[in-house]
């Protein structure tokens, strides 16, 4: 008989792990035992040689499916000891790299369950087993058993207990098992004698009658109606005070999906599959959606229900018909976190509501929807959270210490880095709100405490009075400021695991630069050791403090006013193109020719915000990326006219006005002659075109095309400097599908090797891996 150790590393708690392993070990007729450690599943295997070998391949070849196991560390022992059984035995604490399960949607045998009459969970609303239900968000410690979550409120009858005990069962080891007899419960806030049947039927009469309703899910409240109905619809963007910010769409079930949207390969699988975000699909012109959900807009953010209490808002003995289709957006007014608990949401909500259906399991951590776009056939993310936070990102660079990034200020997310691993959390949300910076003071707390983390060095914004700043320093740690584009670049390096120097294309809205100026259209010769400045769009000066942040006329103006350097030329385009007042535009001469509430800047958001404004798309925004949203709309527009496919596209045959500009250039003045890409040039000649009455879906194509063959003109000037041909595209303008298919093809088409996001996302929310692994390589420098 021969006695091995393993050691299991991965996410392999709260995926019914341990109950796998005692299986395996009775089909190879092994003996030994099987428990939590925390950082890792230590396994003991005595009996013959060879069995044992079978039986560790089976554990890699045949894990449980929601299981993600990295490592095993096996010896062979000469110990004394001798089972005479296979035993799953209590957890254990030991310090270590530990694996959070993220939330997992509910499985296709707990949905059966859920509606067989002949079932003891029959209905159920907190239906679940080891393979499915919540984790991150009721977990309070580590290891991850029932008394260390918010299920160990909840005693487990007989029933329960023996499911919960026997091996054979699907709920063997299954913390948060439960049943109508011994779970939680859901009620109506303000009516809790109105529970469980009688709760969920006035929910539904009160959405099917054209009723908003807030509903607690497994990581916080939602506000919910028919997304058929224009009149439901409207007025929940009027009391949201959201005007056009699209809404995301929960529906019935894949029947509605297609009846809605346009598929493309993959993207049933992500819907169905055990994660469940939203995805971003094309809308059908024959869906009966209505156009208050999305306006204007080709896509529509569509999930299928992934808890129980969701699946039995849709389908329900009561004899009332439900729409086949929901918005199901964020519980939270602007700017605010996701709420949480009762006392949260009768505060942030009840304006917003008829009805507010509750349950009384504690939710530890807020997880909003994940949200992702798809991009050559794969994810392509815009928001991480439910179903994929915390899973981590692990670097092949040695690297050992305890950090902390905190984020960016809009988007927050933050990521608590252990040696070569790195977990992201949850969305937390913009900063800009008192209550979002106390969630992420929380959220932080909790993370670092379940993953055992104490960091040694916190990595931050470089902008001295971002909130963000201010809650890192209130943790009396060693503080790392980290440039806002060169973290953008970092975190695309990371997700890709690629340590050599990059040529960083890093374009966004707004970054606070070395040089005390707006930064936000960058490229940088970038590794995990430091950046140097190569170039950047063509400088202009940003008047009207904050507010050109969502009124791009005020750019527009100020990129007029550089051109021409005439007061009348400017008043008479200005009028022409219907941007502003003749009130607000002597405010935009003063504060430029006064230097007052001027900066200087590169920001490509900015510069997408002034050019919707003069193409007369959008001259203020409501939500951030509006403009830019809708400039993008009308140049795909105008591609889906001349039956053109974006990806097919020769930035050197297209667009043959734009071949005619001198697309970058370099200024003589700096030290290192930067790259300048000559957006002024782009501006002007759009402005031009405009004014001689060409199509502005057109000249929306042109600017996005012109961006891109001056991205591509800048890279290739970056080359000739640096000898590099890696390029990572990073930043919130990456976000925009036409221009990054447009940069990535054209690069590689002159010999550029591409680095893109998928999993991490492109904009602030994706920031915080690049700040923590910069400060690890600090660390271990």
């Amino acid at each position: 008989m021969s006695l091995f150790h393993s050691k299991v590393y991965g996410i392999v708690q709260g995926v019914g792990f341990r109950p796998f392993v005692a299986r395996l070990a009775a089909r190879f007729h092994l003996c030994g035992s099987v428990c939590n450690k925390g950082p890792y599943v230590e396994i003991f295997a005595q009996g013959e040689a060879a069995a044992v070998q079978d039986f560790l391949a089976a554990i890699q070849s045949e894990p449980p499916e929601r299981a993600a196991i990295l490592k095993i560390d096996t010896e062979a022992l000469d110990a004394p000891e001798h089972y005479t059984s296979f035993s799953i035995i209590e957890s254990a604490k030991e310090r270590g790299d530990i694996f959070v399960s993220p939330d997992i949607a509910t499985c296709d045998k707990c949905r059966q369950e859920l509606f067989d009459p002949n079932d003891r969970r029959y209905l159920h609303p907190f239906i679940n087993c080891t393979a499915c239900g919540p984790r991150l968000t009721i977990l309070d410690a580590m290891p991850y058993d029932r008394e260390r979550t918010s299920m160990g409120e909840f005693p487990m009858c007989p029933d329960c207990t023996a499911e919960y005990t026997s091996p054979e069962t699907r709920r063997y080891d299954a913390q948060p098992v439960c049943c109508n007899a011994c779970g939680p419960t859901v009620y109506l806030i303000g009516e809790e004698d109105c529970r469980g049947a009688a709760a969920i039927t006035r929910t539904r009469q009160t959405i099917a009658a054209g009723g908003i309703v807030a509903i607690k899910g497994i990581g916080g409240f939602h506000l919910a109606c028919d997304a058929r109905n224009e009149t439901a619809v409207k007025r929940l963007r009027t009391l949201k005070h959201r005007p056009v910010k699209p809404f995301a769409v929960m529906m019935r079930d894949m029947t509605t999906v297609r009846q809605e949207c346009h598929l493309e390969a993959g993207q049933e699988e992500m819907l169905t599959g055990h994660q469940k975000p939203i995805l971003l699909l094309k809308r059908r012109k024959d869906g009966l959606l209505c156009d208050a959900v999305a306006p204007g807009n080709p896509k529509v953010g569509v999930m299928l229900p992934y808890a129980p209490v969701q699946m039995l808002l849709f389908d329900y003995p009561d004899g009332i018909t439900m729409p086949n289709a929901l918005i199901m957006t964020s519980g939270n007014p602007a700017g605010a976190p996701i709420c949480r608990d009762d006392a949260g949401a009768v505060e942030a909500l009840s304006g917003f509501t008829d009805l507010m259906l509750s349950h009384n399991r504690k939710i530890r951590i807020r997880a909003d929807d994940t949200v992702m776009d798809w991009l050559d056939g794969k994810p392509y993310m815009i928001r991480r959270s439910r179903g994929f936070a915390p899973l981590p990102f692990m670097m092949r660079k040695e690297l050992k210490g305890q950090v902390l990034g905190i984020g960016g200020e809009l988007k927050n997310t933050f990521c608590v880095g252990s040696n070569n691993i790195f977990y992201p959390s949850p969305y937390v949300g913009d900063m800009s709100d008192l209550r979002t910076m106390q969630a992420l003071r929380e959220t932080i707390g909790r993370l670092t405490e379940l993953l055992e983390n104490k960091p040694t060095l916190v990595a931050c914004d470089l902008h001295p009075r971002y909130n963000t700043v201010t809650i890192a320093r209130e943790l009396s740690l060693p503080l790392f400021p980290i440039q806002h584009h060169y973290a953008h670049i970092l975190s695309c390096m990371a997700e890709n695991d690629y340590e050599a120097p990059v040529i960083g294309v890093s374009f966004d809205g707004t970054g606070y630069g070395t040089d005390g100026t707006i930064w936000g259209g960058e490229i940088l010769q970038a590794d995990f050791t430091g950046f140097r400045r190569l170039g950047h769009i063509a400088p202009f000066l940003q008047t009207g403090g904050d507010k050109a942040a969502v009124e791009g006329w005020r750019v527009a103006v100020s990129l007029l006013y550089a051109l021409y350097k005439d007061q009348a030329k400017v008043r008479g385009i200005t009028k022409h193109l219907d941007l502003c007042s003749e009130k607000d535009l002597a405010a935009q001469f003063f504060m430029a020719d006064h230097q007052v509430n001027a900066i200087k800047s590169t920001s490509t958001g900015r510069l997408y915000d002034a050019v919707s404004a003069i193409l007369g798309i959008r001259k203020a925004s409501t939500f951030e990326g509006e403009a830019s949203m809708y400039l993008e709309f009308a140049a795909e527009r105008y591609l889906a006219a001349q039956s053109i496919d974006p990806s097919t596209i020769n930035l050197d045959q297209s667009a043959p006005n734009l071949r005619r500009l001198d697309l970058s250039k370099s200024d003589m003045s700096t030290a290192d002659a930067s790259i300048i890409l000559s957006t002024d040039t782009l501006f002007e000649y759009l402005l031009n075109q405009r004014l001689q009455g060409a199509d502005s879906e057109r000249l929306a194509y042109e600017f996005h095309a012109g961006l891109a063959a001056c991205i591509t003109a800048a890279c290739q000037q970056a080359r000739t400097k640096t000898g590099l041909t890696t390029c990572a595209l990073s930043g919130g303008v990456f976000q925009n599908h036409l221009l990054t298919t447009l940069v990535k093809n054209d690069l590689k088409a002159k010999g550029f090797h591409v680095l893109l996001h998928s999993l991490i996302p492109p904009n602030d929310g994706g920031i915080c891996l690049g700040q923590a692994v910069a400060a690890m390589v600090h660390l271990n420098q």
